[in-house]
């Protein structure tokens, strides 16, 4: 070998040794590997299908977990190691835990995704008529590009509460037989003044109004017979008045099925990846831990893309009422117990698109078929608004995903100035609990056709489980 050959060699020893290991931690072809990737993300499929909404989460999750052997908690019982117990906050958000060995007296495993996703609220008053059209107001949830949710397949879901106590699900769009609806969208022909003005004002709130009929009650001059005969089918199928909106959450999401991508079905597309991509693996990781040392509690939440606020969000108490209910079984001081507590918030971030290249950061970038990726901060504006994992943090989940051989990666949510985000990991911290983002990558986040692949979907699920199942 020559002096040159050797000293390239000893260059790429050292390359090896020294430099971050960027490239993908697994052979993505390897059979016996995919084919685990493929089963266990047409299980997420079906959840997609299934769960479009956080009520729907919630009862898929609960039904999950009752069959894996959960039950309801109690706080009056006492609890052995093993034991699986669940808690529904008001439908819309659930607590599952799994009682460790050592109890909580060395801090509980936490691991919190976000059941809710970007959609169009139907106001409080929504239907109303005008040129012979029947249509529903709306209050879009969360940050949406408006001009996405026009001229797409939506379907209505959610719960009417009735004066009498009884409740009402709704679910219209699914099947192959139902209605959908959709927000109709101005013509270019006609739209040059729309198109010139910039994309934040073409298309406002206000704009996002959902068709829903067309047809009068009957031939008589009535004024509203479109509003009035949509109103009749609907109380003859849900026993609803109009008064009953003022009592219901209801919701226009698309219609869309989860849908394989590429040609090599390496990838799915759907509504609502964000966040329920992570929700479905932290909740199988939940159902499927064994014995773990400490106690580990998995949180589906409501409520992040506004902000976390409300009873069912992570800013309200639930969630550590219940910690500290195990903790006082179990003798401890809840605080002592929280602030050796460890997290996984479980949430999406960018992946690299190509196409839009100039809004990343390569070096500093999640990427598609990398693995889950860890977020050691997000925030906008100079890490504002953001938790902002320690060193000690970041090593433990270093040695605990390299340990059991998962493909991971890290990354920031686009470049410095360039925008921003948040998710609830920064209320986890403020409990003096250790807490690092990590989740799958995805492509056109919040848009009403979200993409991931497959691979970082199994990976985030075994990052779960591995953070429950070590010491």
């Amino acid at each position: 070998m020559s002096k040159i050959d050797e000293e390239k060699n000893s260059a790429q020893r050292l390359k090896e040794k020294l430099f971050a290991k960027k490239q993908n931690k697994t052979n993505s072809t390897d059979p016996e590997k995919m084919k685990k990737v493929y089963e266990f993300c047409e299980g997420y499929k079906c959840f997609l299908n299934n769960a479009k909404t956080e009520r729907e989460a919630v009862a898929f999750a609960i039904k999950k977990a009752k069959d894996a052997g959960f039950t309801e908690y109690d706080y009056n019982k006492s609890y052995k190691p093993g034991d699986k117990v669940y808690v529904n906050n008001r439908g819309r958000a659930v607590i599952l835990a799994v009682i460790g060995k050592n109890g909580t007296k060395d801090g509980v495993k936490l691991g919190i995704a976000h059941i809710d996703s970007p959609r169009l609220d139907l106001k409080p008053n929504p239907l109303y008529q005008s040129s012979d059209l029947a249509m529903f107001k709306t209050h879009y949830y969360g940050g949406i590009k408006k001009y996405q949710w026009t001229a797409v397949p939506l379907s209505l879901h959610g719960v009417v509460a009735m004066k009498d106590g009884s409740t009402v699900n709704i679910a219209v769009g699914e099947d192959e037989d139902d209605p959908c609806f959709t927000v109709t969208d101005l013509l270019p022909h006609l739209a040059s003044e729309q198109m010139s003005k910039p994309m934040v004002k073409a298309f406002t709130g206000e704009d996002l109004n959902v068709l829903v009929g067309s047809l009068p009650f009957n031939s008589d001059e009535e004024s509203e017979n479109v509003k009035l005969n949509i109103m009749n089918i609907i109380f003859e199928k849900y026993g609803m008045t109009e008064d009953d909106f003022l009592s219901a959450e209801l919701m226009m999401v698309p219609s869309f099925k989860a849908r394989d991508i590429g040609f090599d079905k390496s990838m799915i597309g759907a509504y609502g990846h964000d966040d329920k991509v992570c929700a479905y693996p932290a909740l199988m990781a939940s159902l499927n831990v064994e014995a773990p040392e400490k106690t580990t509690v998995t949180v589906l939440t409501d409520r992040e893309e506004i902000g976390s606020d409300g009873n069912t969000g992570m800013k309200s108490t639930y969630v550590v009422d219940f910690i500290s209910d195990l903790a006082k079984a179990d003798g401890e001081e809840p605080r002592h117990v929280m602030s050796k507590s460890l997290c996984l918030s479980a949430d999406v971030n960018a992946a690299f698109d190509p196409t839009y290249a100039s809004a990343y950061e390569a070096n500093n970038s999640s990427y598609i078929n990398k693995g889950a990726v860890i977020t050691k901060y997000t925030g906008s504006g100079g890490k504002y608004g953001t938790s902002d994992a320690s060193a000690e943090y970041m090593a433990y989940i270093r040695k605990v995903l390299d340990g059991a051989g998962v493909v991971w990666q890290t990354g920031e949510l686009g470049k410095v100035d360039g925008g921003g985000g948040g998710t609830i990991a920064k209320y986890v911290a403020n409990l003096n609990a250790d807490v690092v983002d990590l989740g799958v990558p995805v492509l056109s986040m919040h848009a009403p056709f979200e993409i991931v692949s497959k691979l970082d979907v199994y990976e985030t699920y075994r990052a779960l489980y591995e953070f429950y199942s070590a010491e």
